[in-house]
C-alpha cells in the first residue's frame, strides 16, 4: 500500500483525517490481522474514503452500488474498483471516483492509506486511500450501470450513537452497522467507517449490544448468489 502523501494537503483538511492513518497503524486493530490479504493476491481493488466540507463541518462520500451487478448488488461503498495493469492503489481510487461520481481527480488531496483487507468472497485485495476534496461540490452518479446513487454523508450523522448498531451479515459474521441518509450500511464499508472513526478520535459511546436485521434484500442475495441463481453445489 502507498503511505507516501502524494501532494501537499490545504491547511483546510481536519486534523482528524490528518493524523488518521497514523493513529490506525500505531495500534492496529484485529479486524487488519483478521482480513490481511496473501503475499500475492489473485485481484487487487481500491476505494477512496473521501472527505469533504458539508454544510456543518465534514462530509464523508458514499455510493449505493446498481441493484443489477453481479456481486454486492444494492449495498453501500466507497466510491472505488479494481487496478487497471500498471495503476497504483491511489491511482485506481482516483480514476474510479472520478469515473463513478464525477471528482476531478485533480482535485483531491491524498492524504494518506489504510493497509490491504482481504474480501475472500471475491478473492479481492482492497487498499482504502484516504483523500480530502477541499473545493466540495455536488456529486452526480456518471455510471448508472455501476452507481444508483451518491451521497455525502455528514460526519456527525456517523458518529451519532442514535444512528449505530451491530448486525450479523449472511455468513455469519457480526460487524458495526449505520443506518444514515436513506442508506443501511453494513459489511466491508461499515466495518472501515467503524475504524476510521475510531482513529480519527471521532466516535462518541454507542451501544454495542443493540442488533439490527440485515434487510431481506441483502440476505436473498447470498443465499441465490449472482444474478438471482441459486450457488452452485459443490
Amino acid at each position: 500500500a502507498e503511505r507516501s502523501r502524494e501532494r501537499r494537503v490545504s491547511a483546510a483538511a481536519p486534523d482528524w483525517l490528518l493524523t488518521a492513518e497514523d493513529s490506525l497503524r500505531a495500534d492496529l486493530p484485529g479486524w487488519f490481522t483478521q482480513f490481511a490479504p496473501p503475499e500475492a493476491p489473485p485481484r487487487r481493488s481500491a476505494v477512496l474514503m473521501l472527505v469533504t466540507p458539508g454544510e456543518s463541518g465534514h462530509d464523508i462520500v458514499l455510493t449505493e452500488r446498481s441493484g443489477s451487478l453481479r456481486s454486492h448488488a444494492g449495498q453501500v461503498s466507497f466510491p472505488g474498483g479494481k487496478l487497471d495493469p500498471g495503476e497504483t492503489p491511489v491511482e485506481a481510487a482516483l480514476r474510479e471516483t472520478w469515473e463513478e461520481v464525477g471528482v476531478d481527480p485533480e482535485r483531491v488531496e491524498v492524504v494518506g492509506s489504510f493497509p490491504d483487507l482481504w474480501l475472500g468472497p471475491s478473492s479481492n485485495a482492497v487498499t482504502p486511500v484516504l483523500g480530502w476534496w477541499p473545493e466540495g461540490g455536488s456529486l452526480r452518479v456518471v455510471d448508472p450501470g455501476e452507481v444508483a446513487r451518491v451521497e455525502q454523508v455528514p460526519v456527525a450523522q456517523l458518529v451519532d450513537p442514535a444512528n449505530r448498531f451491530m448486525v450479523k451479515g449472511p455468513s455469519g459474521y457480526v460487524g458495526p452497522g449505520f443506518e444514515v441518509a436513506g442508506l443501511f450500511v453494513w459489511g466491508f464499508t461499515a466495518q472501515l467507517l467503524s475504524v476510521l472513526l475510531d482513529a480519527a478520535g471521532l466516535t462518541q459511546s454507542w451501544d454495542t449490544d443493540r442488533r439490527r436485521r440485515l434487510p431481506w434484500r441483502f440476505v436473498r442475495q447470498y443465499l441465490t448468489g449472482p444474478g438471482g441463481r441459486p450457488p452452485a453445489r459443490r
